[in-house]
């Protein structure tokens, strides 16, 4: 065979690069195009998520617990996988299963589809809370980060696993359900005792957790773990009454307000746990200023009288060490011109994890006095915390760091409530992680110009996408 003149090698060589460089480029655009047409699609669910009303009280969840179901139809679920549940009207709730191969129990992706009431009139810069919009960064609206956000960006994830043909070891269950806001007609209490075989499983990914930025700069990714138990209780003062013009020494109002005095004296004893040492750890890595020293003693479970005051000092640092209640409402009285013969108020109380209703009422009792009754509303259920050391927990960690690298996962007690409690009840390990980062101090849940970045909101699909991949894999 005769050989190539140098001139013939030089040329071909150069034509093997540049279908090599066509290619490459030919690749990128496809990779851009499917990865813009994914964020279109979540875009275009989230859109439609939020804007389907689901306000309390008035809202619809079975209206988007219809829609969500027909974007896994649309992608291949098979409709015996795919079921809207309505116990109650407009109380719709979603389950859906993407099928593994069973080896392992299963895995619950979980989000509520009701949002907290918002006015247009209460949001600024001409804002309609029941539209998606996207300004300067943000996406605002009512939900789009309670818990909308979660919901879009499970719904999406899982519509892309099943068009790949993703077949996992463990199930995938896709819960968005009713009421979580307002606890009327909750969706996940029903599902336990209705219908539990449809959202059992061994591990889940809730709300209640999140990423702080400084700056935009990523410093926490924090880890629900647990969280406090909700229990009000009603104070009630009462008297004889009569005509305002002749009043006498008792007056149910009076009485009401000494009692109010002695409960916003009371404090509970602080409790080490060892989610609240770590969590504690964690932040003192991160913080910075006068507070450190202090909050390494906490960390260590030893903080001198002194120390464990600055740091009580701080509502979010003071509601992870002990109980907290707080007067919340109040009324009293009937007429402008008698005296009050009735006065009530309510108080509002985080319980700790294990710390005993009885106690708490012992004390809101002693602390309101004889002249008052203190009566409890409805029953604290307490909750265990998800085990720290799980290899869920793992996951947790080896996925964020592998977008956000040297960011500490942070384990957190929230002072709030979820739909967790009643699923840790139920024996199964809840974690509360969303990869949704927000600036250090800035959370507008339950607010006006509720948003989340872009950039995060698109982070976090991405990490959610990951995390569940590995959880379902049993890694």
């Amino acid at each position: 065979m005769r050989a190539l003149a140098p001139e013939s090698r030089f040329e071909g060589a150069r034509l093997m690069r540049t279908i090599l460089a066509v290619l490459v480029a030919a690749v990128a655009g496809f990779a851009h195009a499917a990865e813009s047409a994914r964020a279109n699609e979540l875009v275009g669910i989230y859109r439609e998520l939020v804007e389907t009303d689901t306000m309390q009280p008035q809202g619809d969840t079975t209206a988007a617990a219809r829609a969500m179901a027909k974007h896994l139809l649309d992608a291949g679920f098979d409709a015996a996988d795919v079921q809207v549940i309505e116990p109650y009207p407009r109380r719709g709730n979603l389950v859906a299963r993407l099928r593994g191969t069973g080896e392992a129990r299963p895995l619950l992706l979980l989000a509520h589809l009701d949002v907290v009431p918002a006015r247009k009139e209460d949001w600024s810069g001409g804002l309609d809370p029941t539209k998606l919009t996207e300004r300067d960064g943000y996406f605002y609206g009512r939900g789009s980060l309670d818990d909308k956000a979660m919901g879009a960006i499970f719904v999406a994830n899982l519509a892309r696993m099943k068009r790949e043909g993703f077949r996992p070891r463990r199930d995938i269950i896709l819960a968005l359900t009713a009421d979580e806001e307002a606890g009327g007609h909750n969706g996940v209490d029903w599902l336990i005792e209705h219908r539990r075989e449809l959202i059992d499983a061994e591990v889940a990914l809730n709300e209640g957790g999140g990423g702080t930025w400084r700056d935009g700069v990523p410093f926490m990714h924090g880890v629900q773990v647990s969280e406090k138990m909700y229990q009000s209780y009603l104070l009630e003062a009462t008297s004889a009454g009569g005509h305002s013009s002749l009043p006498g020494r008792e007056n149910a109002i009076y009485d009401l307000a000494r009692a109010l005095e002695g409960v916003a004296g009371l404090e509970f004893p602080p409790h080490f746990t060892d989610a609240t040492r770590r969590y504690f750890s964690a932040i003192g890595a991160t913080e910075v200023g006068a507070l450190v020293p202090a909050i390494a003693a906490v960390a260590r479970g030893t903080p001198s009288p002194v120390q464990l005051i600055e740091v009580s000092t701080v509502p979010r640092f003071n509601a992870q060490l002990r109980t907290t209640c707080v007067a919340t409402r109040v009324e009293g009285g009937h007429a402008d011109n008698a005296l009050p013969a009735r006065a009530r108020a309510t108080v509002n109380c985080r319980l700790l994890p294990g710390e005993d209703p009885a106690f708490v009422h012992a004390q809101l009792q002693k602390a309101a006095g004889e002249r008052v009754t203190v009566k409890a509303m409805g029953e604290a259920h307490p909750s265990l915390p998800a085990d720290l050391d799980a290899p869920a927990m793992k996951t947790i960690e080896r996925v964020s760091q592998s977008m956000w690298p040297g960011v500490p996962v942070v384990p957190l007690m929230i002072a709030g409530a979820t739909d967790g409690a009643p699923l840790r009840n139920a024996g199964i390990a809840v974690y509360g992680v969303s990869g949704i980062f927000l600036e250090h101090g800035e959370n507008r849940m339950h607010g006006r110009d509720e948003r989340v970045p872009v950039k995060s909101f698109f982070e976090g699909a991405q990490f959610l996408d990951r995390l569940a991949r590995e959880l379902a894999q049993g890694r």
